[in-house]
């Protein structure tokens, strides 16, 4: 499974890319300490100095690079258990630090402010088709595209925005059975 994930990232036509991961501290095992213990680029995307029990359950966004042992990690670990999104862009890392710390504050008709939790693969794969192509334009700024778990086990979607379109590709994550002469794939982490 890790291999077709990889794939899904690092394909070819992204090797100019950024490629990135919005992390939720909220649902990652003690997130913070497996950033510095892998040594990955990183970036909080709340600001200031956090307070160590804010700081476990905020958002990163942490960098890729194909074949690391933290996106080794990553993939093997978290995809299935709703740890994130992933994405490409040909910004820095610094840009796409600016553009999501934007996108992560919110507020209302009266002004009241809210976080918008975009990085939960349940509220983008949900929240992208339903955008005007406006909004869509706004949440992808730098960002080509964004890869994500579906509802259904062993699934990816990836959404773009093609000719002022948006476009949601859905993809099996299937790895081969163990016994070669079998025609049939099996699908998801788990089976």
């Amino acid at each position: 499974m890790i291999q077709s994930l990889e794939g899904l990232i690092f394909s070819s036509g992204c090797r100019s890319l950024s490629l990135f991961s919005i992390l939720d501290g909220a649902t990652v095992p003690d997130l913070p300490a497996a950033l510095a213990s892998f040594e990955a680029e990183h970036f909080c995307l709340l600001r200031g100095v956090l307070p160590p029990d804010l700081a476990q359950v905020a958002p990163y966004l942490v960098s890729l690079r194909q074949g690391s042992p933290f996106t080794r990690w990553l993939l093997a670990k978290g995809w299935g258990r709703h740890w994130g999104i992933y994405g490409g862009s040909g910004g820095k890392m610094i840009e796409l630090r600016k553009h999501f710390r934007h996108l992560f504050h919110v507020s209302d008709d009266a002004g009241k402010s809210y976080y918008f939790r975009f990085y939960d693969p349940y509220v983008i794969r949900n929240y992208l088709p339903k955008c005007t192509l406006k909004e869509a334009t706004e949440f992808f700024g730098p960002v080509q595209w964004y890869l994500t778990e579906d509802g259904t086990p062993g699934i990816a979607r990836k959404f773009f925005l093609i000719d002022n379109a948006l476009r949601d590709d859905r993809m099996a994550i299937a790895q081969p059975h163990k016994n070669v002469e079998e025609a049939s794939w099996k699908y998801g982490p788990n089976r």
